[in-house]
């Protein structure tokens, strides 16, 4: 099982500024930390898209290339990218470049995104939510596997025996995962298609979401897909330490950034009894001690047999310092634990 870390590039309010933190500082420092992941063995970085003043990334490849130059074994992932507003052709090429650049190591994590900001932003319309990505995904995964690609749809133009350059190492191919939040429809196009899946665990017990992974696994196989093949990712936040004052602190780092998209989408303030009850065996936050959190993701394995982790370890922009030290945690302690 590989072992994984994802990033949003949260940045933090400053109350008395009433500015986020320099965006241009919190790039630097996640290229900092993707160093140190690689130096500890960590399998997978995965990079978010937002166009929001909380996050500093809204060009997760830029981002992923910047980080191929100074890494010589981690996987570059986008985590993930939103293809409903993005356009497969450049995708492909983005991430293709990125590939060759890092001799191999990119991957896309495709998906609709928990936020909508991109939508209006590249012009496209929230009536064809499920009809732009549906169609862009064909598209994309069209050009990931033929040289010559001849294509139509109804909300793009049609492609004509046309060839993306550059094509990726693996004869053209890229690694495409397909990123859901839970969505029994998300995960049966999945299946279908023989896509890798990431289910996204943020909240409540993993365990609820046994039959959806069980339910991919059977249409992947009725599919006829090679099973040998299949692989399956849990994505849930994640932060380590040995100091139980750290563990407590990062509470106000969650609480911080829960509650600021919770105010956009009705949700009540996060409560502490939420952060305790999320942190339990059973709970779905992968926080606290090396050995908790390595046993916990053993015991997703025992769950659900993923094939990957990935700790999503930058909730509400903890103080760099203290992020390396999770990251260095999570590569030499808990990797060798699970």
């Amino acid at each position: 099982m590989e072992l994984g870390i994802g990033m949003f590039g949260d940045l933090a309010f400053d109350q008395a500024t009433g500015k986020y933190r320099d965006a241009g500082v919190k790039i630097r420092e996640i290229l900092d930390q993707v160093k140190l992941m690689d130096e500890v063995g960590i399998d997978v970085f995965a990079m978010g898209e937002h166009h929001r003043p909380d996050y500093a990334v809204s060009s997760p490849e830029m981002v992923l290339a910047a980080a191929a130059s100074i890494t010589k074994n981690i996987k570059l992932a986008s985590g993930v990218t939103v293809l409903s507003s993005s356009e497969p052709v450049k995708v492909y090429e983005d991430f293709s470049t990125l590939d060759l650049i890092s001799d191999g190591r990119a991957e896309i994590f495709v998906g609709r995104g928990s936020f909508i900001e991109s939508f209006p932003l590249y012009g496209y319309s929230l009536n064809d939510y499920e009809e732009l990505f549906d169609e862009k995904l064909e598209l994309l995964l069209k050009i990931n596997s033929e040289e010559n690609v001849t294509w139509s749809g109804k909300l793009r133009a049609p492609m004509q025996n046309q060839t993306v350059y550059p094509r990726a190492k693996n004869d053209g191919k890229l690694s495409i995962w397909r990123a859901v939040g839970g969505t029994p429809q998300s995960v049966l196009s999945a299946a279908k298609l023989g896509m890798p899946l990431v289910v996204a665990i943020i909240g409540g017990m993993p365990v609820q979401f046994k039959n959806l992974v069980e339910f991919y696994k059977q249409e992947y196989q009725k599919a006829g897909h090679d099973v040998s093949k299949m692989q399956i990712a849990i994505h849930s936040h994640t932060f380590v330490s040995n100091d139980q004052a750290v563990v407590d602190g990062y509470f106000n780092n969650y609480k911080s950034q829960m509650d600021r998209i919770g105010a956009t989408r009705g949700w009540a303030p996060y409560t502490k009894m939420q952060y305790d009850g999320g942190r339990a065996r059973e709970g779905a936050l992968f926080i606290g001690s090396p050995a908790q959190v390595a046993d916990k993701i053993a015991y997703m394995k025992e769950i659900f047999g993923i094939t990957r982790f990935i700790g999503h370890m930058d909730i509400g922009d903890p103080a760099h310092d203290i992020m390396m030290k999770s990251i260095e945690l999570f590569g030499d302690e808990v990797k060798p634990a699970v």
